[in-house]
């Protein structure tokens, strides 16, 4: 048997829809029907080739949630039919970093769409325990984008160890930065700050409580001091990946601030390290994926609606290449809506 799947097939090349084989189920497998697959700008940068992707050919997409099609015959946690979101790391659960809790770094770890055929496809295969339930109250759209567009923010958010009552500033409302206004506040946040360069996603910055700073109109670092009586804020996210806002993000932090960094670049950026670093103790973190632990927690918070993702799907698509390298240029120009989906199914 077969299915579609759309492949990057060579760098720099577009996505192709190609036929291929159904994956065979394992004992420890579980063959998932992909109901919805988000497009992320990670996805860009590996057609790009910013960040490496192999084997080619390879099924893109990290972001995904369906229904429970087979299950391998040592599964017992699923049952064909069930609602299913898909941790995006495949993990042996027995290396030194998975028993550490820090699994994106297993030895024999791999991203699906990055190192294993992901999301672009009518069906994916996935070892039973990188799946969650997906409870009915989450839309398979959302549950898609929640495995990358909400779970990045909220490692991040945790990374940088934001406490109740803190200050943050997020740079880029895009469909993370959308998730990590709502996740800060839903920590405990007091105010957040958004900086964007776009009205409508400054409007929606602001429809989730952040205060927007329009840094097409002002220096968004200046803005920030000013908005904060010259304190800084506690904890700044980085989640577009441009060495210019990487470095504002660093020049906002206030005394014992701390920046996370999650936008993709391989472009350095400069730090003063006396009066941007060392005299505050201002720390700057590298934030990498996510953890399966944090999943639970950021399903409770969607289900019960404490972090609203109806804003953050402005876009569905088929599974064909056209409209998925459609989405993918817009995303190289910073052009493209909050988070595109695509819906096998249309």
């Amino acid at each position: 048997m077969s299915m579609r799947a759309v492949q990057l097939i060579e760098v720099k090349q577009p996505l192709a829809l190609r036929r291929v084989p159904l994956p065979t189920v394992g004992p420890t497998d579980v063959l998932v029907q992909v109901k919805a697959a988000g497009i992320c700008h990670s996805d860009a940068h590996y057609r790009s080739g910013l960040s490496r992707v192999e084997p080619l050919p390879l099924t893109l997409g990290h972001e995904a949630a369906g229904v429970v099609a087979e299950v391998g015959t040592a599964v017992t946690r699923f049952m064909p039919g069930d609602r299913v979101c898909l941790h995006y790391m495949t993990t042996c659960g027995q290396c030194v970093y998975c028993n550490q809790g820090h699994e994106q770094f297993c030895s024999t770890g791999q991203m699906i769409g990055k190192y294993r055929d992901g999301g672009y496809a009518e069906y994916i295969l996935m070892p039973a325990r990188s799946l969650f339930l997906l409870p009915e109250e989450i839309p398979f759209t959302h549950g898609a984008v929640m495995m990358c567009s909400s779970a990045t923010p909220l490692h991040a958010l945790v990374k940088t160890r934001l406490r109740p009552g803190e200050t943050v500033a997020v740079f880029g409302v895009g469909g993370l930065g959308a998730a990590a206004i709502q996740l800060a506040y839903a920590l405990g946040a007091a105010t957040v700050y958004a900086v964007d360069i776009k009205p409508d996603k400054l409007a929606l910055a602001e429809s989730f409580g952040a205060i927007a700073v329009n840094a097409a109109v002002d220096n968004p670092v200046a803005a920030i001091f000013e908005l904060t009586k010259g304190q800084g804020v506690d904890v700044a996210l980085e989640i577009i990946g441009l060495p210019a806002t990487m470095q504002q993000a660093v020049q906002t932090l206030a005394v014992l601030g701390r920046a996370g960094i999650a936008g993709l670049s391989n472009q350095p950026f400069s730090v003063t390290p006396y009066t941007e670093l060392l005299n505050k103790e201002a720390e700057i973190i590298g934030v990498s994926d996510h953890l399966a632990q944090e999943i639970p927690l950021l399903i409770e918070l969607v289900r019960s609606n404490k972090l609203n993702l109806t804003h953050v799907v402005t876009e569905t698509v088929p599974l064909a290449a056209e409209p998925i390298n459609a989405v993918l240029d817009r995303l190289d120009r910073f052009g493209a809506g909050v988070r595109a989906v695509i819906l096998p199914e249309l």
